[in-house]
């Protein structure tokens, strides 16, 4: 199968979670020979950030502006068996229009569902989505799954939704040797949003108030002038995926937290839970619905809700914190790797393809 995909980006982990994804994702899918071809709009800070110039075994087409590449697009897609609209692709909607105009399968491929359904509530414009909706498309995935994929369908007039959650790939995120500027009692890694900002005070700068004594490391993007810093608490402006693995095998906790949009509807995962288990790092969460879908509470990852459930797990016994570390990553390489969410990704486009091509009276 021939995949075109228009996305964020590929090439630059910095301050975005979609190219480690689809790094994954587009490895697994040319090791089961398909062919992917990955647009992708050359801006500057990915740019300065780049860490990946080739999309080993497939395609990467960079470019600056759109007009320069629509034949190309229009060539690509004309040939493909199936084309990919993410979100946040910085011309989602032109991108959109050749997709569900080109003769193979259309998707659209949300992985900030929840933040795409409250801008849309909100009567905000969706840069990335067509003012029609999605209702145009064959397919429609989603990062998110519950209640969010029937939102697609009744907000967004989505025909066919389905869950394409995160996944690691353990070739990349795998357990590693510590390093002595990562070592943390307890880390965290993300990219800045303010809607973060309540859970990580709660759950990061309480516990390191109350424990001066302690190493806490935290790396991300973005992040203000003004963030409240503490003494113990150390900052990485930006770690490029190869290295992640250092940083949470050097970590004797890894701290997950989910923006306030997405856990309010629940069934989230992030990318960053599946690399921390990959790598050995046991995790402590804040809990959204749908969490024990993917690793049971309590056994493989430990709930947070205040700053005295992080104290009590640093308290752990090392023993018992080995054991959860290493049911998570047990579960992880055998439930959320690359490898199967890219053979979910080509069972949802044969699905679709199907379904697509059966008479209309027949689909009713």
């Amino acid at each position: 199968m021939k995949i075109v995909i228009f996305g964020l980006s590929v090439s630059s982990t910095w301050g975005n979670g979609h190219a480690t994804l689809w790094r994954g994702l587009c490895k697994a899918l040319t090791r089961r020979r398909h062919r992917v071809v990955f647009f992708e709009r050359d801006v500057p800070y990915y740019a300065d950030n780049r860490d990946l110039h080739e999309l080993p075994g497939g395609t990467l087409i960079l470019y600056r502006h759109w007009d320069e590449v629509r034949g190309r697009a229009q060539s690509e897609v004309d040939d493909a068996d199936a084309t990919i609209v993410t979100s946040y692709c910085p011309d989602g909607i032109a991108a959109s229009g050749l997709a569900t105009s080109g003769r193979g399968l259309s998707a659209f491929y949300d992985l900030d569902t929840p933040v795409t359904l409250a801008r849309h509530a909100d009567g905000g414009h969706v840069s990335y989505v067509p003012s029609s909706g999605l209702c145009d498309f064959d397919l429609v995935l989603s990062f998110t799954g519950g209640l969010a994929l029937e939102l697609l369908r009744s907000r967004l007039g989505a025909k066919r939704v389905a869950a394409l959650y995160g996944s690691v790939d353990p070739e990349v995120h795998h357990p590693a040797d510590a390093k002595p500027h990562y070592a943390a009692d307890l880390s965290y890694l993300g990219t800045y949003s303010p809607d973060r900002q309540a859970a990580l005070r709660s759950l990061l700068l309480e516990p390191a108030a109350c424990r001066p004594e302690k190493r806490f490391v935290m790396g991300g993007a973005q992040y203000p002038a003004d963030f409240p810093w503490l003494p113990n608490l150390h900052f990485v402006r930006h770690l490029p995926s190869a290295e992640h693995p250092s940083f949470f095998s050097s970590s004797r906790w890894t701290l997950n937290v989910t923006r306030a949009v997405m856990a309010e509807l629940g069934w989230c995962p992030s990318g960053r839970l599946f690399e921390a288990a990959a790598c050995g790092a046991p995790i402590l969460t804040d809990y959204w619905e749908g969490l024990e879908t993917f690793f049971t509470p309590g056994q493989q990852i430990v709930i947070a809700a205040e700053s005295t459930d992080v104290l009590m797990a640093l308290e752990l016994d090392e023993a018992e914190r080995l054991r959860i570390a290493a049911r998570a990553r047990e579960r992880t390489l055998d439930q959320h790797n690359a490898q199967r969410r890219a053979d979910e990704l080509i069972a949802h486009l044969d699905q679709a393809t199907r379904t697509s091509r059966l008479p209309e009276a027949a689909e009713m």
